[in-house]
């Protein structure tokens, strides 16, 4: 059986590290060095335009298009505008008639000859009163005495007419009214109407504030405030006023 023989290397024949790394240092130097000279000279590239051409390609995981698109905004309700209320009008003025409600009167029952009596086409006209004493006719609503009304100025179709019911029949109103200065008449009740509940004697009541109706006379003297009873007919027109 053959024998195997060993020999120590020599510590001058074993390469060191230190040898090693400062040769490997020297080769990168060299060629550090060469590759400046080269560049200088113009041989090799400049590596920024090289790099500047470089394709850069970015690679994305695919997204989902129904995360690509953009949300819908949600749809805001418009804001309501308060509709402005028009400015309440001021009420208008309540108009108070001159002529004052119709009301029940007591109305004092009169004979055909008493209405009669009181016809004014029977008294005498104005200016041609008598200068006897007027002629008692009755008793007011008051028990006062009324004499017959004499006309100063007898009144007119107009100052009638504004105070007519509304078709109105033909007939009388009959009134009791007191005398004022100025021969003017106040205070006038109704005494009756021919015929009932055509309001005619309201009408004549009403009207009496134009009436120019002398006092009653006793004794040739003119009694201011004393009462007087007249009475009104209407006519259909063409027939006597009065």
């Amino acid at each position: 059986m053959a024998s195997r023989t060993y020999r120590l290397t020599r510590p001058h024949e074993a390469p060191s590290l230190r040898r090693r790394a400062i040769g490997f240092a020297l080769a990168i130097a060299v060629n550090l060095l060469l590759l400046l000279v080269m560049r200088g000279l113009g041989v090799l590239p400049d590596f920024a335009q090289v790099s500047s051409q470089t394709l850069t390609v970015d690679l994305l995981p695919q997204s989902d298009d129904r995360a690509a698109k953009p949300a819908k905004a949600a749809v805001e309700p418009k804001p309501t505008v308060p509709v402005p209320r028009p400015p309440r009008l001021p009420k208008a003025p309540r108009l108070h008639s001159p002529i004052p409600p119709l009301h029940p009167l007591d109305m004092i029952e009169m004979s055909s000859e008493e209405m009669a009596a009181g016809d004014i086409r029977n008294l005498p006209k104005g200016g041609s009163g008598s200068a006897g004493d007027s002629e008692e006719v009755g008793r007011g609503p008051h028990g006062e005495i009324l004499y017959a009304a004499e006309w100063a100025r007898k009144p007119t179709d107009a100052e009638l007419a504004g105070y007519m019911p509304a078709n109105a029949p033909e007939g009388s109103g009959l009134v009791a009214c007191q005398t004022i200065p100025d021969n003017r008449v106040d205070n006038c009740q109704e005494l009756g109407e021919s015929p009932r509940g055509t309001h005619l004697a309201r009408a004549v009541r009403l009207a009496a504030w134009q009436f120019k109706v002398r006092p009653p006379r006793k004794n040739g003297k003119a009694m201011i405030g004393e009462w007087v009873r007249i009475r009104i007919d209407y006519y259909s027109s063409g027939g006597d006023p009065n």
